[in-house]
């Protein structure tokens, strides 16, 4: 971008959950592009620098920075929101990027839970209710990413729990669960006048590494579908990882209604677009019922 370009987020500071590969580093490096100061939060220092050197190849004149997080232990996540806080900086925006998909095996994060639920849904609302005064004070905009995984069922918090492990039951009801704290956050910062947006964004099908060898995770190959992708990728039938970043970018920047809802243009693949909330994330109950699981899941130091 020319320097002599609108920055239409100059003098803004986002936060960007998995930002050190893939799509999230994309959506990173878009932000900057448009002016926000970007934290890119990683577990991984030597990824993190990776992430950064790539950005700043991109964007050369971007402020960015790195912090340490695990969104798999709810100290790390306590930490992370304390530092943040503590620099008494407003926050406008907050991607919720990060994500883990389909061990092979039953994992669970540092309190016990399912590893999938723990790190994509709980570890997200945690920060994010960690942060809410540095939220609130930057009237910021919060973005979920879910998955098209999530298109159909309905919360069920048993199948969590169920024996025997099902991956990719458990992956699904993490990705639902993502839509209806969305959801929920939205209508309580209406109703309790905290200030902030709450919105939902799903990156369609692109080949990122959510498929790829995993060793950290169990999965010592990547899977087959990846393969797959990769040629419907190259046959333009699913979306490439930089189109896929698209969504939660229009999700952080563009005017919203209630109900916006953001992801490509065909389910799979093409240009970001806003569209209607999918079917499991349209209820109400289920969404104050999220909310009060959650709470009782990451306890009350989490609690606004």
């Amino acid at each position: 971008m020319s320097p002599d370009s609108p920055r239409p987020l100059r003098g803004r500071l986002a936060v960007v959950t998995g930002a050190s590969d893939g799509i999230g580093t994309v959506i990173a490096t878009r932000l900057a592009s448009l002016g926000a100061e970007v934290v890119l939060p990683v577990r991984s220092p030597d990824k993190g620098r990776r992430a950064l050197d790539a950005l700043r190849r991109e964007v050369p004149d971007a402020v960015a920075s790195t912090r340490a997080l695990d969104l798999a232990s709810l100290d790390s996540v306590d930490a992370l929101a304390a530092g943040l806080r503590e620099e008494g900086r407003p926050i406008h925006l907050l991607v919720n990027n990060a994500g883990v998909m389909t061990p092979p095996r039953r994992q669970e994060t540092a309190e016990g839970f399912e590893l999938q639920w723990g790190t994509n849904h709980l570890g997200h609302a945690a920060l994010t209710l960690a942060l809410l005064p540095v939220l609130r004070a930057g009237t910021a905009r919060v973005v979920h990413q879910t998955s098209i995984a999530a298109r159909r069922g309905r919360f069920d918090p048993d199948v969590i729990s169920a024996t025997p492990y099902d991956a990719m039951a458990s992956y699904v009801q993490s990705k639902i669960a993502i839509g209806l704290f969305a959801r929920e956050l939205h209508a309580r910062s209406r109703a309790e006048g905290w200030g902030l947006t709450s919105t939902l964004a799903h990156p369609g099908v692109s080949p990122t590494n959510l498929l790829a060898a995993q060793p950290g995770v169990g999965r010592e190959r990547e899977l087959g579908a990846r393969r797959v992708i990769r040629l419907l990728t190259h046959l333009r039938i699913t979306g490439t990882v930089a189109s896929a970043a698209e969504p939660a970018v229009l999700a952080a920047t563009a005017p919203l209604s209630d109900d916006t809802f953001f992801g490509p243009s065909r389910l799979i693949g093409g240009p970001a677009r806003a569209s209607e909330p999918w079917e499991p994330f349209r209820s109400a109950d289920d969404a104050r019922r999220v909310w009060a699981l959650t709470h009782e899941a990451i306890g009350p130091r989490f609690t606004p």
